[in-house]
């Protein structure tokens, strides 16, 4: 019997260290498949993290609902004929456009220079003022304490007839841009939020009268 126990004691130790390598290939596996779920569940929640969650797409279009309504409802209202206006001058305001950059995060308001302006002139007409007053107002109401630039341009054409008052263009697009400035803080813009900028013929638009024009851009972030 004691032989028979000795004899058996060989098989039984491979079966042990057979078993040990087993559990330890066994281990490694799941070590490594552990490794492998982890750093899969750690991709999965930087994509779900990168991602805007409905809730935030839904205000998001809301915000974008409401910037377009607004934007509407200004252009209706800019466009509205004025009692004190010429026939020719309401005719001109259907060239006032409002247009939104969500890019940039900016809303401009287009006002042709004819409307604003006679020529070769920078004091604003007052057929203008109550466009102006408008939106100067809505500015208040909607944007209040947003940077609003004004942007002054002018076509191509030479300084000729009051080269006594302008020396070129960009001179020319100044003054009306400050004009402009000038008239929105009169009417409740805070100064320091009224910037102006002078870009003469260098920003043509599509024909003379359309880039005979001042731009009232708001930054609305």
């Amino acid at each position: 019997m004691k032989r028979a126990w000795m004899c058996t004691l060989p098989f039984l130790a491979a079966g042990v260290v057979g078993c040990k390598n087993a559990v330890h290939d066994e281990n490694i596996g799941l070590r490594k498949q552990n490794i492998e779920l982890q750093q899969e569940k750690s991709r999965l929640e930087g994509e779900l993290g990168g991602r805007p969650q409905r809730q935030d797409v839904q205000m998001l279009q809301a915000q974008l609902g409401e910037r377009d309504k607004q934007i509407a409802d200004l252009q209706g209202q800019l466009n509205k004929p004025q009692p004190t206006a010429s026939p020719e001058d309401n005719s001109a305001l259907a060239g006032i456009t409002v247009t939104r950059d969500d890019k940039a995060g900016t809303i401009t308001v287009n006002v042709p220079g004819d409307v604003l302006f006679a020529s070769g002139d920078s004091a604003v007409k007052e057929s203008a003022k109550a466009t102006l007053t408008k939106i100067a107002d809505i500015v208040k109401k909607d944007f209040a304490g947003k940077k609003v630039m004004v942007d002054g341009h002018t076509d191509a054409d030479p300084i000729t007839r009051t080269k006594d008052k302008w020396k070129d263009n960009l001179d020319l697009s100044a003054a009306r841009a400050r004009s402009v400035a000038d008239y929105l803080v009169s009417h409740g813009l805070e100064k320091k939020q009224v910037g102006l900028r002078a870009f003469g013929e260098t920003d043509p638009a599509a024909n003379k009268a359309k880039s005979r024009r001042v731009e009232i851009v708001v930054v609305t972030r």
